[in-house]
């Protein structure tokens, strides 16, 4: 069965209402909705250099200063704490822009508190001036995340745990509390063949961003291959696509396709409105559209 995700809805008038998002979260949940995802920018650089790699351009789209982007954990402790069931993934936390240690933390608390409903995705990010704003190398980043990934599994897996790289080291620290199967589910974004590559190897799950269908069906086949390659269940790495971030006049009718080539979870963007009533009635014509229209005939 193929699940549902959807992506929370950053618009300027609908954000700033806790009450609203607290409904949205409601709503998807009454709706059957398997999970909602946020995203993390924490401050977008006035001029950056054009290095965004999912555009022609190299520029976000949208306003130059970016679309709202409240913190994406915090956003996910906040809906968690408003619903029973609905799953929340990040789409992505850049990880290297982070200390290992208080991500673990901060991530183990909102499992505990959700009861294990948190999937926290991972990335590498692209704009330098991002990373220069908070203090952090820009190089070397694919290896602090490969290192964040390995801290916060012995945080999360040993009493008390170790760990000795580069970039993040311990020695036989205790941090609790731990999260109530042992882990964290870790998403890992990224479309380039050393992210799939690092998917295959070490994520639980892989969640690209404005791939189509063909290339998307090759990369999951180097994510199937670099698992198995390293001794691991190809079938293990939960697969996400979204197909509307490469096209969204199509991706109903490009589901199928993201589904053959292994896709488990299909998320979409909400449609919103100004007006928070008429937003929430469109989300649960949206849902039930999506789930006849499409789910129910993969």
């Amino acid at each position: 069965m193929v699940r549902l995700g959807m992506m929370a809805p950053f618009v300027d008038g609908l954000i700033t209402s806790g009450g609203f998002l607290r409904d949205f979260a409601g709503t998807l949940e009454e709706c059957g909705v398997e999970s909602v995802w946020t995203v993390e920018h924490v401050v977008v650089a006035e001029d950056y250099e054009t290095l965004y790699p999912y555009s022609r351009n190299g520029r976000m789209p949208g306003p130059p200063e970016g679309i709202p982007m409240p913190d994406p954990l915090d956003t996910i402790a906040y809906l968690a704490g408003a619903t029973r069931t609905l799953r929340f993934g990040t789409a992505m936390v850049v990880a290297p822009l982070h200390s290992p240690v208080v991500l673990a933390k901060r991530a183990a608390t909102i499992d505990r508190h959700s009861g294990g409903r948190l999937m926290l995705g991972l990335g590498i990010g692209w704009q330098k001036e991002e990373y220069a704003a908070i203090g952090v190398p820009y190089a070397k980043r694919g290896a602090r995340l490969d290192e964040c990934v390995g801290a916060m599994r012995a945080l999360w897996s040993q009493e008390p745990a170790t760990f000795h790289g580069e970039h993040v080291s311990f020695e036989r620290v205790h941090c609790r509390p731990r999260p109530e199967s042992g882990a964290v589910p870790i998403v890992l974004g990224g479309n380039s063949e050393a992210a799939v590559r690092r998917a295959g190897r070490t994520g639980d799950g892989w969640f690209p961003y404005t791939i189509g269908p063909r290339d998307f069906a090759a990369r999951a086949d180097l994510l199937r291959e670099t698992a198995a390659a390293h001794g691991r269940d190809p079938g293990a790495v939960e697969i996400t696509a979204w197909p509307g971030s490469h096209d969204p006049s199509r991706q109903n009718d490009l589901a199928r396709e993201y589904v053959s080539a292994g896709a488990s979870r299909l998320v979409i963007a909400p449609r919103v409105r100004t007006d928070d009533a008429r937003t929430l009635d469109a989300v649960r014509e949206q849902v039930t559209r999506y789930r006849d229209d499409v789910l129910e005939k993969l």
